[in-house]
């Protein structure tokens, strides 16, 4: 079983023109592997032996919320779950957390630097909290993101700094925590109750790298993820598994863990 916590894909209508805007906007940097609509990643996932995929939607902007997650409902399958997309400038964001509880979907996902805020601000707590109130995951983009010049709106120890915030809530820091900040993550994130993913991934950071973490922080609270369409995931998961992992530390990052959070 192998569970793809980390996806993102569009409605079909505008799913050429988003991928090539993302893929301009990122400096040709991150070529994608997949045409952003629902059966390129489906068929990708039947080619590279991916059994779920989660899909990650982004807002730009609040006006966006109603759309987008009324289409993530709408791509729901056995083999595709959706989050929410979910913008920090709404005017009511319990408003907005409660339309995407209504649509069944079991997270929402932040990007601080398409949506301007940083992950650790007071402002944000009370938006943690009411999604978590609600049974929400929330996973956060963190890190390096080659469409936005630095300082970026996330580190390992800002995410730190609101690890002691959650209440029982389960937070994730995509891109194990940081990307291009792994350093950081061992330091100041790996070993708290932030879960982390493996998305884009193994081209990036080192296996050394990637081993110390699982030490510290445990691989029951990391999980799989490609970033699809911009990273595939039959590469990723051919590193991971060639890892001196147990194999109960595979089982936990490939799917159990996952399972256990997305009450599977």
């Amino acid at each position: 079983m192998v569970i793809d916590f980390h996806t993102h894909c569009f409605a079909d209508s505008i799913a050429k023109r988003a991928v090539n805007s993302l893929y301009e906007a990122c400096g040709r940097i991150y070529e994608p592997c997949a045409d952003g609509t629902v059966k390129g990643l489906v068929d990708n996932m039947d080619k590279f032996g991916v059994d779920i995929s989660v899909v990650q939607p982004v807002l730009t902007k609040p006006s966006q919320l109603k759309t987008v997650n009324e289409w993530a409902a709408g791509i729901q399958s056995d083999r595709i779950i959706s989050f929410g997309g979910f913008h920090p400038a709404t005017d009511d964001y319990k408003r907005d957390i409660d339309f995407i509880c209504s649509l069944g979907l079991k997270g929402i996902k932040m990007h601080c630097e398409y949506q301007q805020f940083y992950v650790d601000a007071p402002e944000m707590l009370k938006i943690y909290d009411y999604a978590f109130s609600k049974g929400l995951i929330i996973i956060h983009h963190a890190g390096f993101d080659p469409a936005f010049p630095p300082p970026f709106h996330s580190s390992p120890e800002q995410f730190a700094n609101i690890a002691g915030e959650m209440k029982g809530g389960v937070l994730v820091a995509a891109h194990l925590g940081g990307q291009k900040q792994w350093d950081e993550v061992y330091k100041h994130l790996a070993g708290t109750d932030v879960y982390l993913d493996t998305s884009m991934g193994f081209k990036y950071y080192s296996n050394e790298q990637f081993m110390k973490i699982v030490e510290k922080h445990g691989a029951e609270k990391i999980m799989f993820g490609s970033d699809s369409p911009w990273s595939k995931a039959s590469e990723e998961l051919g590193v991971l598994k060639s890892l001196d992992l147990t194999a109960e530390q595979k089982e936990l990052i490939l799917h159990k863990t996952a399972e256990r959070l997305l009450g599977l």
